[in-house]
């Protein structure tokens, strides 16, 4: 399979750094052709700016964007690695999904709705850490960037599409052998995607 990661922290020594080397060592592990994208490194501007606002539904003159665009339409998975910030993704994640799954790439609009753009694509999946226990995440706040992005981005990709949830809760106070344990879920997971 061809699977497109992208990260986003703001630090390259987080965890979440960690996180994304595992998933990738997982991955290629089992032949899995791999692309990163690790936007902090390649300096990627999260701020859609009025022009380009303006321009949403047409095609973008923005290099970075369609280089992003293609490895999106190459991507047969994509899986976001990130921390998970006030419920959902950072920053730098959200305004990633904001420009680049555009009209016309990641979804068609018509009369009758939309349709989606990528529909090529076999499995979404995150990989994450929270502050949050598992319960206050789910039950008390009704796990809202799971939603935004496995129930939302669905739109774009359709309902074959298969979704993955990695999360390591409380990731400030776990002891270091429960994210070791964390990092070896992740290698396995991805090593078994199909």
């Amino acid at each position: 399979m061809r699977l497109l990661l992208v990260h986003a922290h703001p630090a390259p020594d987080a965890f979440s750094a960690a996180l994304l080397r595992a998933a990738q060592e997982g991955a290629e592990s089992a032949g899995h052709a791999v692309r990163v994208l690790d936007l902090r490194a390649e300096g990627f501007d999260p701020v859609m700016g009025e022009a380009e606002w303006r321009g949403y539904h047409g095609p973008t003159a923005d290099p970075v964007l369609r280089q992003h665009g293609e490895a999106l339409l190459w991507a047969e998975g994509v899986i976001l690695v990130f921390p998970t910030w006030w419920g959902g993704p950072p920053a730098l994640l959200k305004g990633w999904l904001d420009r680049v799954w555009r009209p016309g790439l990641a979804f068609h609009e018509e009369a009758s709705g939309l349709r989606p753009g990528l529909g090529h694509l076999r499995v979404l999946g995150v990989v994450t850490t929270l502050g949050l226990s598992r319960w206050a995440w789910s039950v008390a706040l009704g796990a809202p960037g799971r939603r935004m992005l496995l129930r939302g981005l669905r739109v774009c990709t359709g309902a074959r599409t298969r979704t993955l949830w990695l999360a390591l809760h409380r990731v400030e106070t776990v002891p270091a052998g429960t994210r070791e344990r964390f990092l070896r879920h992740v290698r396995q997971r991805m090593a078994r995607l199909r």
